[in-house]
């Protein structure tokens, strides 16, 4: 094993294992490590904790690796190459310093609550009765946004879900066809009551959707005698079944104006408005609903979308007897839409003091991570959840507090908001210097990924490979990255910046 591919050998293994609810190849281990959570911590960006967990010696170095013949990959293709990445691991606790110190503090305020973690469940399936939720807060979750409620009734379609891939077996996207909570009114208020209850130090969110102003207030009011700590009210899933719901209201200043003072004559609690992204701007409803009462902010909910069309049978997914409909998007693809929405509301002067709560696209601590230090209070988290379970927390609480710890930073809320100076208009951005690329020729292996894409798609800088390593023609090359993006094996580095040739 070549150690300079580490980074890509972790990724391609940890990205090829099933991640089984039973874990046989943990159950195999001589060794009694954790195999199972080992690869799915470097899965979820963890690799230094996982790192940390490892044997001060390999044990896999003179194992005959059971957990491989146990691996369930093996029914399908070839078993996970797990001792690869335990060997990476070990080198890996080699090469770290051991930080010592107090555990770094996930807790943080928000609207009033003192939040163990700013890790929440979002209003979806993943958060729609006792017995899910009360799993979720014993594995460590810091809060819930319930199921939207409303007082309408209402059947679900199905199927309901779709998806589509990246690595694998992993979802690129994912399609809902899902609306709301199938319990009753009064079911809903028991099950929120009982676990506040039962759960006192965890935050409990109550999201509701209304037709008419006596409908929002009518379910505010309810709500509120469950006891819970904030109310969120949903002016954002895109595929409602009657007009008037959801986005239909998101999109317009006045209505949402509207509907919050409606919320606000029914309740006191804390509320907070989760828009929709089916805007230019979020900021003018955003601004809207802040002055009519809303405390607090989440964006986005999920983008309206179809996943493609069958070309045997002309249909799309999710297919309901042969007919589908525009459906909620979500998953990674949204995250990076989602993050301009947050930077968006935290960047506005009349914005900058409302907590807000990031949602889209989080699977891991890097993602939670990327929200809070754009402006987040908290995080709410779905699509993960139903591909992967509410063990994604350990991963997300140990991820974050390894950065923390190796950098030096003892509270979680002191990085909310730290990314916001460096996110700038493009008219501010530096124009007199050029960062070329630098060719790390000792790692590439010939490929011509680089090649063909910046003749194809850039500047043809990079000359034909003729069977030697990679080559560039300094005279054409302006500095775009795309050569980088492409590379496989991370042999292309971002250069010295210099001056601009005039």
């Amino acid at each position: 094993m070549n150690i300079q591919y580490d980074n890509e050998i972790l990724k391609e293994v940890s990205d090829s294992c099933l991640l089984c609810s039973e874990t046989p190849c943990t159950s195999a281990c001589p060794a009694s490590m954790d195999v199972a959570g080992l690869i799915r911590s470097v899965r979820f960006n963890n690799a230094g904790t996982a790192a940390e967990k490892m044997p001060a010696a390999d044990p896999c170095l003179k194992c005959s690796a059971p957990c491989m013949q146990k691996c369930l990959k093996g029914k399908i293709s070839t078993p996970v190459q797990i001792p690869s990445l335990m060997h990476i691991l070990a080198q890996k606790k080699e090469d770290q310093k051991t930080i010592e110190g107090e555990e770094p503090d996930l807790g943080i305020d928000f609207l009033g609550f003192h939040c163990i973690n700013p890790f929440f469940l979002s209003s979806s399936v993943v958060g729609s009765n006792y017995e899910m939720i009360s799993k979720a807060f014993d594995m460590g979750w810091g809060g819930v946004v319930y199921k939207t409620i409303t007082s309408f009734p209402h059947d679900e379609v199905s199927p309901r879900f779709d998806a589509v891939y990246y690595d694998g077996n992993s979802f690129g996207g994912f399609k809902n066809l899902e609306e709301s909570s199938e319990h009753t009114l009064q079911e809903n208020i028991e099950i929120l009551r009982r676990l506040k209850k039962d759960y006192p130090d965890r935050m409990v969110i109550a999201s509701i959707m209304g037709q008419t102003e006596q409908d929002w207030e009518f379910l505010a009011r309810q709500l509120t005698t469950a006891g819970i700590d904030a109310l969120e009210c949903n002016f954002s899933c895109p595929h409602m079944a009657y007009d008037g719901l959801g986005t239909d209201v998101g999109e317009h200043s006045d209505i949402v104006d509207q509907y919050v003072r409606a919320i606000k004559r029914g309740s006191d609690l804390p509320l907070i408005a989760k828009m929709s992204p089916h805007v230019s701007s979020m900021v003018p409803p955003a601004e809207a609903a802040v002055h009519a009462g809303a405390d607090a902010l989440a964006t986005i909910n999920t983008i309206k979308s179809i996943l493609g069309i069958d070309p045997q049978s002309l249909s799309s997914g999710p297919d309901i007897s042969g007919k589908t409909a525009v459906g909620g998007y979500s998953g990674k693809a949204v995250k990076p839409i989602a993050l301009r929405f947050i930077y968006d509301l935290a960047s506005s002067e009349p914005l900058k003091d409302v907590p807000l709560s990031g949602i889209g696209g989080i699977e891991s601590w890097k993602d939670a991570f990327d929200f809070l230090s754009l402006g987040c209070r908290n995080i709410q988290v779905t699509t993960a959840v139903m591909q992967y379970g509410y063990r994604i927390i350990d991963d997300m609480i140990s991820g974050m507090q390894y950065y923390m710890r190796t950098h030096g930073i003892h509270k979680i809320q002191d990085l909310v908001g730290k990314a916001l100076p460096n996110i700038v208009g493009t008219d501010e951005l530096d124009r007199d210097t050029v960062c070329y690329p630098k060719f790390q020729t000792q790692r590439c292996i010939g490929c011509g990924r680089c090649y063909l894409s910046c003749y194809d798609g850039g500047h043809q800088a990079i000359l034909p490979l003729n069977g030697a390593k990679v080559r560039m023609d300094a005279k054409k090359c302006v500095g775009c990255h795309l050569c980088l993006k492409v590379c496989p094996v991370g042999a292309i580095i971002p250069g010295t910046r210099v001056v601009r040739k005039k």
